[in-house]
Order: C-alpha cells, then sequence, then structure tokens
C-alpha cells in the first residue's frame, strides 16, 4: 500500500469535514485528485476488491457536498451507498479504507453504527429521497435549522419508490415543507452534450437569489392579471427548451441543471446557492462513470467493481487458473439452451445483465429479453402478465431484490398460480457485500405462500436440471443458487426433469451403534449446496444423509422413512432457520405425532456482517467441521470432541 503521508500529502491532514471546510477553494483540486488516486491504489491491494468506476466518478461531487454542507449536522443521504468510498475516507476512515468488505473490517456500504456521518443505512437502491424528506419533515417539526440532501443515481431513478417520493416531498404538509435537496448523479453518457457554458450559466443563475426573487416578484405583480398564465407558461417552456427539468418542476421542486459533477469551479456555487434556498430543490449533476481513471472510463461495465488481482497500470489481471464455473454461468448458459427448445421462453432482468448471468442470452434473444431496470416490482407483475398470455417468463433476481416485490409475488404470481420461474441468485450469505445483499429469506418468506415451489439444487448440475424442472411446472417456481462456484459438478448437457417433490439418499449408516446417552442413529437432511458438508460430517458421524432438492413440496413420504427408521434427525440449510426447510420438516412431524429428536442447524437470527463466506459459515457452524461440533454437543455431548472431519 502506498505511504498517505508521501503520495497524498493534502489527504493525511483531512480527518474530518470540518478541515475539509477550512481549505481554501484553491486547493479542492489538489484534495480532489489525491482522493481519486487514493481509492484506486487501495482498491488495486485489496484481496476482496470493491466498487471502483461508481466511486471514482464521485470523488468530485463527495468533497463538494462535504465542503458547501455543514456535515454532519446536515444530512447526506446515499442511495446505494457503492459510490461513497470518497465519502467514508473524508469522515475519519481514511486508514480504515483498506479494511473495506473484509470481515471486521468497515462496510462497503453507509451503515449508521459506523459513523455519524453515515446518516442512513442502505445497501439496496431508490431509498435517498424517502430517507431525506423524512429527516428534512423531522427537522421542521423539532424547529432545528438543517439541511436533508439525497444523492441519487440516474439508474435508481427508474423505482417507482423515487417517485412517490418526489410526489411526496414536493408539497407541503400542514403548512410545512421541508428543505431538502436532491442531487441526481447522472453518469449516462448520452447526456454529457448538454453540459457547457451555457448550462453552467444556466445553472448558477436559476438557484441564484436573485433568479429566485425575480421570479417571486413577478408572480406576485402579474398573479390577478391575465398575463400571469402566458408568464407562467413562457418560464416552463423557456426553461424546458435548455433544461430536462420540466417533470422535476411539476413534482414541486426546483430544477437546476444539468451541471457537470467534475466542475468544482461550478458544482460548489451552485450547491451554495441552493442550500440557502428553502424547499424543495433538485440539482442535476453530470458525472463519468470511472472519471480520471483511463480503463474505467472506456470500459464502465467492466469496472464497475475490482475483484480478484488488479493493477491499474493494465486494468485486471487473468488468472492462470482454469475457473470452475459459477451457478449464474450455469444458469445463464441454462437460459440460453433452454430457449432454443422453448419459444415461448422470455427472461427478465431489473437491471442486473451481467449480475445475473444474461449477457449471451440478451445477445442472441433481443427480442425475448426484458430489463426494466430498478423496478422490481413492476419485473414480477409484468412477468405474471406475460404468463397470463401463455409465455413462459423467467425472472432472474438477487435473492434480496426479490424481497423488494413481495406483494407482487403474492398477489400478482402465486394468487393466479401463474407459470413463472424465478431463478434466485445470491441465496444464502454473500460474502464481502454483507448484510444488505445477502439472500438468507427466500426459503422463509417463499415457502408460506401457497402455490409457490420452492427448489433447491446442492451443485451446478442439479442447479441446470432444477431450472429446467421449475420450467415444465405449470405454476410459480423458485430455483435457488447461491454467488459463486459450487463443488465444480460438471453440468451435463442434457436435461432431465426431476421427480416432482422427491429427495435422493446420498448415504446410509451403518448399524446402530452405541454411543452411552443419546440417539444411536442420525439422518442428515440437507437442503441445496450444504449438502457437500454434511456428507463430509457425515463420514465421521456415520450418519444417513439425504438431498432434500425440494423445500416445497418437501418430500414428505422420505422425511417420514428416515424419521421411523433413525433415531434422531439434524436438518441444513443456508438460510434463516425461523421459517426455514427445517420448519418445514419439524411441521410434517408434528402432523404425524412423531416427538423424535429434531436438530435444526441454519443461520442465526441476526444480520451477518461482510466477510469471507467460508470463515462466515465456520462462524455460523454450517461447515462440515460445525455440523459435526452441532451434532456431537446435542446428541453425544460425551463424545464432544475435536471435529474428526478433515484431520
Amino acid at each position: 500500500m502506498t505511504d498517505t503521508a508521501s503520495s497524498y500529502p493534502l489527504l493525511r491532514t483531512i480527518n474530518t469535514p470540518a478541515q475539509l471546510r477550512a481549505l481554501p477553494r484553491t486547493q479542492l483540486r489538489q484534495l480532489a485528485d489525491e482522493l481519486r488516486a487514493y481509492v484506486l491504489d487501495t482498491l488495486a491491494n485489496s484481496k476482496v476488491g470493491g466498487h471502483l468506476g461508481s466511486n471514482l466518478g464521485t470523488v468530485e461531487l463527495t468533497v463538494a457536498l462535504h465542503y458547501v454542507f455543514d456535515t454532519p449536522h446536515d444530512r447526506l443521504v446515499w442511495d446505494v451507498g457503492h459510490q461513497t468510498y470518497p465519502h467514508k475516507v473524508l469522515t475519519g476512515r481514511r486508514d480504515e479504507l483498506p479494511t473495506i468488505r473484509h470481515f471486521g473490517g468497515i462496510s462497503g456500504f453507509p451503515r449508521r453504527e459506523e459513523s455519524e456521518y453515515d446518516t442512513f443505512g442502505v445497501g439496496h437502491s431508490s431509498t435517498s429521497i424517502s430517507a431525506a424528506h423524512g429527516m428534512a419533515m423531522a427537522a421542521k417539526l423539532k424547529g432545528e435549522a438543517r439541511k436533508a440532501v439525497a444523492i441519487i443515481g440516474d439508474g435508481a431513478m427508474t423505482a417507482g419508490m423515487a417517485f412517490e417520493a418526489l410526489n411526496n416531498a414536493g408539497i407541503a404538509h400542514g403548512g410545512l415543507m421541508g428543505d431538502m435537496l436532491v442531487v441526481l448523479n447522472d453518469n449516462d453518457m448520452s447526456i454529457s452534450p448538454p453540459v457547457g457554458a451555457l448550462n453552467k450559466y444556466l445553472a448558477r443563475l436559476m438557484s441564484g437569489k436573485f433568479y429566485a426573487k425575480a421570479r417571486e416578484g413577478a408572480k406576485s405583480v402579474l398573479r390577478h392579471t391575465p398575463l400571469y398564465e402566458l408568464a407562467r407558461r413562457f418560464e416552463e417552456h423557456t426553461k424546458g427548451m435548455v433544461v430536462p427539468g420540466t417533470i422535476f418542476e411539476e413534482f414541486g421542486f426546483n430544477y437546476v441543471g444539468p451541471i457537470d459533477g467534475h466542475d468544482l469551479d461550478s458544482l460548489i456555487p451552485t450547491l451554495e446557492n441552493l442550500r440557502d434556498r428553502p424547499g424543495a430543490q433538485f440539482l442535476h449533476v453530470v458525472t463519468k462513470k470511472g472519471a480520471g481513471y483511463e480503463l474505467a472510463e472506456a470500459d464502465p461495465v467492466k469496472y464497475h467493481a475490482a475483484s480478484g488481482k488488479f493493477d491499474p497500470a493494465v486494468g485486471f489481471v487473468k488468472s492462470t487458473a482454469p475457473a470452475k464455473p459459477t451457478f449464474t454461468q450455469v444458469f445463464g448458459n441454462w437460459l440460453c439452451d433452454m430457449a432454443e427448445l422453448d419459444p415461448t421462453l422470455v427472461a427478465i432482468t431489473p437491471a442486473m445483465r451481467e449480475g445475473s448471468g444474461m449477457v449471451e442470452f440478451h445477445q442472441r434473444y433481443p427480442s425475448r429479453y426484458f430489463d426494466v431496470g430498478i423496478a422490481e416490482q413492476h419485473a414480477v407483475t409484468f412477468a405474471a402478465g406475460l404468463a397470463c398470455e401463455g409465455l413462459h417468463p423467467v425472472v432472474a433476481i438477487y435473492s434480496t431484490f426479490l424481497q423488494r416485490a413481495y406483494d407482487q409475488l403474492v398477489h400478482d404470481v402465486a394468487l393466479q398460480n401463474l407459470p413463472v420461474l424465478f431463478a434466485l441468485d445470491r441465496a444464502g450469505l454473500v460474502g464481502a457485500d454483507g448484510a444488505t445483499h445477502a439472500g438468507n429469506y427466500d426459503i422463509a418468506y417463499t415457502r408460506c405462500i401457497p402455490n409457490m415451489a420452492v427448489l433447491t439444487p446442492a451443485d451446478e448440475n442439479e442447479c441446470r436440471q432444477a431450472l429446467y424442472t421449475g420450467q415444465r411446472h405449470p405454476g410459480p417456481v423458485t430455483v435457488r443458487y447461491p454467488r459463486g462456484a459450487g463443488v465444480g459438478a460438471v453440468p451435463q448437457s442434457a436435461m432431465q426433469a426431476w421427480p416432482w417433490g422427491k429427495g435422493e439418499m446420498r448415504r446410509h449408516s451403518g448399524q446402530a451403534q452405541t454411543r452411552g446417552q443419546g440417539p444411536a442413529r442420525i439422518a442428515l437432511l440437507a437442503f441445496g449446496t450444504l449438502l457437500y458438508p454434511a456428507l463430509q460430517a457425515a463420514e465421521a458421524l456415520d450418519a444417513s444423509v439425504a438431498n432434500m432438492r425440494f423445500v416445497k413440496p418437501l418430500d414428505q413420504a422420505l422425511v417420514l422413512e428416515l424419521a421411523r427408521s433413525h433415531d434422531a434427525l439434524v436438518t441444513i440449510e443456508d438460510g434463516c432457520i425461523m421459517g426455514g426447510a427445517g420448519s418445514a420438516v419439524a411441521e410434517v412431524l408434528a402432523a404425524h405425532g412423531l416427538t423424535l429428536p429434531l436438530l435444526q442447524l441454519g443461520l442465526p437470527d441476526e444480520f451477518i456482517e461482510h466477510g469471507d463466506v467460508p470463515k462466515l459459515m465456520s462462524l455460523c457452524g454450517l461447515d462440515a467441521a460445525g455440523i459435526e461440533r452441532s451434532v456431537r454437543e446435542r446428541y453425544w455431548p460425551a463424545t464432544s470432541v475435536p471435529s474428526a472431519v478433515n484431520q
């Protein structure tokens, strides 16, 4: 890691935004350059990587916001939060940045517990305007003079929640209107031509006190004359010719922009003008994703995040070791193969084409590919509409993002028993992205819905076959699979549907053995990829192992058979224990009056922090050693010795 004292002489003196505000404006360009270089250097030396392009693109905006606003008294609310590394550096976490996304280190997203400058915890998009509006109204109600600023990207503005918040924030409530500013950080390069000297001039003019007083004065004079309506229309149409802000004005915001989000000489005076204006303000800034780093500017999608070995001089360094296919790649290949067989198949993603492995499908079947933007609710109901007309939609969505469309999942898909397949990527723990992105709850929140089927493949080949099985089912299905690669099971090109609702035995225990106090024969019921650590633990325990495959419909016959032939059962899943697959097994036992011991292993009732997935799974007791240890401690405490696994 480059020494901050020698390479970043100005940045090393800034530990708080107050110190930043004490700098002369002439030094801010140097500070921004050092800040950008520091973020790039830090990520290049990180073993877990992090968001790159988005953070390089917000350097000047971050400097300007902390320079103009009295943070943390004034509230900055970042949307999504993957562009807040510069913010973290300037708010006392510079020396901790190398720990970002590491276990025990700082989060890759804003967290209220981490800093008073992180005013609102985020990880998903389109929440900032609602939160900032709440903070602005709270300040009014409490009689506190403070500003709330929401910083939201153009992608996040596609979500309905953002427009719901705009609709609410631009009006007075009981005579009160919050003093808030929405900053639209637009990094769509198609809008860059309007950014120039004329737009800078208009932005500063329209945000200034003279313009505001002149406009309000003219309105008061003309209000009761026939010229008022003509003047109002002339103002709207004139502004509409030079700025794309009419829609935001209709919401009740004073729109300013677009301006260059990398030009501090334009940003700072415009922000100062808007800071001093009451009510709802809207600033449209144009930035370049990956700004200041040529490779990221040229390919912002590729350099959205840095992972693996990364050298700023040459970019990503390819590993020479052959990589196992990820579950995401298995899904992408299956989607293309299935589309060739089924002309009614269509695919939907809420702005996650690359993340969900759909690039090749988009290229091969462009008319059957739908990216609906960051609009999960719309994605699910759109799929329902397609299914009503005889098509077979596949919704590729992260487990954590499906939570945002739960009402649509229940009312628009399941209630009507429509054949929509949900490919749930990032199920279980996701590692460095932490609790905001973890897919810990989908088993619990989907299995309770009537008509919904839940499939849990154990490896890459099973994932392909489970997707095929789900696509052939005449009702709604979720197929969940984790981030990254599995055990390396090569997917078979031939696709064969599983027997519906049936699991399989993968290991049978030997003859019952005398173990002193406690049950003799144990059966492990594994759901999903935890089949493999279960098999490993079973060797040390001499336990039976069932690959359950289905959480719903659960293979009740197999559960009952194991319950009657064994002395105790253990369920194993990489989802929350409460309401999960283990609960489904407990319900079957209770319904049939069986009272044998049942141990449920899964993720605890807490939000699990970011870190390396194997380490986190070990801490949760869901690796092979942890499974063996939990079984021994519960059933054979006298034999609870250090694990025999891997010894």
